[in-house]
């Protein structure tokens, strides 16, 4: 199911982007991509709590503790994952090919990597992309940057917004890829959050771990937790604004436009799922807490059960509910209200056969929500999820890890 996106992405000033097809992939598509900021750039990330990290997550990791960076290397096709030392080596060379190409220092550049677990990263094919990807760089490359990270992805994902910080208008925009082995614990996949504002390296973190918690954490495909999943939030400082004190009214409009990238870059994700053919918003609330509330979304959200239900557009409460009581948090059935789409399906601890026509309607358009209230306190969470359809089987039965 595929979402309206703008291929072309947005400029964000203070970076560049560049992309080249080096042979990574066998299809010859693009497969490697660079961001650049003009000057040394305030960052912070979060990355997988797999404990199979990659080779660029380690590396990266690393990278980024001293909060600047002013350059990510990201090739596709191949995720450097459990490659030993070697992995380590390439990740560091990658940095090191890069850091020479574009003429900045070594330790303020980052790698990442996404494709196929296990292959050694062929480093003759990178240094090839790095040196073409450094020739192309432009203002206006975030299109080609978003589709030469791409995997199983069916289209290049981007999202942005404006706001006014400290009297400056300031941008953000967050690129994305992935479309399978999703379900994060951290950030996800690999996304990548720029902003012009001036941001300290405190809110920076801040920020990122926000991210997480706000949108990317909120977003299941399949409830796999890949060994790659990385965010970096990078601010490049253009927009001149005064440094945004936490408790600002800017910064609290600043946090929700960075609230909206997010949650449209998840449900991006979510409906490009591989083989998904319906993209839900699962709404909890009325729980003793909001991770409470999390909780039982994310548990409604991963069930294979439910999912399949979501694919033929059926409603069958008794899945949804069944998750919500093994979801581990402690709830009174008869206080539980189901809704799918606008319609009532279960209250009270009995479902409600009547709606269930209409409930199916619902179900059977490309998006729909459900809603489920604990009535057990003021907690809330919102998932977003997608149906698990016999197209996914076929897909991951035949893809090489």
């Amino acid at each position: 199911m595929r979402r309206k996106v703008d291929e072309k992405g947005v400029r964000v000033p203070g970076f560049r982007f560049g992309a080249a097809a080096c042979g990574i992939k066998k299809s010859g598509v693009a497969d490697l991509g660079v961001i650049v900021a003009d000057q040394p750039a305030v960052a912070a990330a979060a990355f997988t709590r797999n404990s199979f990290r990659a080779a660029p997550v380690e590396v990266a990791a690393d990278k980024v503790r001293a909060g600047r960076l002013q350059a990510l290397v990201v090739n596709s096709g191949n995720a450097n994952a459990c490659t030993g030392r070697a992995g380590l080596v390439a990740a560091r060379r990658t940095c090191t090919i890069a850091a020479r190409f574009l003429e900045l220092d070594e330790r303020l550049v980052a790698p990442a990597s996404t494709g196929i677990i296990g292959v050694p990263l062929p480093m003759e094919s990178v240094a090839s992309g790095i040196e073409i990807a450094a020739d192309s760089l432009e203002v206006d490359g975030m299109g080609r940057f978003a589709r030469a990270i791409m995997t199983s992805d069916a289209y290049p994902k981007m999202a942005h917004a404006s706001v006014v910080l400290g009297r400056r208008r300031v941008s953000i925009a967050a690129i994305a890829k992935g479309a399978g082995m999703i379900c994060p614990d951290m950030a996800t996949l690999l996304v990548f959050f720029l902003t012009d504002a001036v941001l300290g390296v405190k809110e920076a973190r801040s920020l990122a771990r926000r991210i997480c918690v706000q949108s990317l954490n909120s977003l299941s495909v399949d409830g796999d937790t890949s060994t790659n999943d990385s965010l970096f939030l990078l601010a490049s400082g253009e927009a001149g604004n005064e440094p945004p004190s936490p408790d600002s009214s800017s910064m609290r409009s600043f946090e929700a436009a960075v609230d909206e990238v997010g949650w449209e870059i998840a449900r991006l994700v979510a409906s490009d799922g591989e083989g998904s053919t319906k993209l839900v918003t699962i709404e909890v609330l009325g729980a003793p807490s909001d991770a409470d509330a999390h909780r039982v979304a994310r548990t409604v959200g991963n069930s294979s059960l439910v999912k399949t239900a979501f694919f033929g557009s059926d409603p069958n409460w008794g899945r949804i509910a069944c998750a919500v009581g093994y979801s581990g948090v402690r709830v009174d059935p008869g206080k539980v209200t189901i809704r799918i789409g606008d319609t009532v399906v279960f209250r009270r601890g009995e479902g409600i056969d009547a709606g269930r026509a209409r409930a199916r309607d619902s179900m059977k358009r490309p998006e729909f929500g459900v809603r489920i209230d604990l009535g057990a306190g003021s907690g809330r969470a919102r998932y977003v999820t997608g149906d698990l359809s016999t197209e996914y089987v076929k897909f991951n039965s035949a893809y090489s890890t």
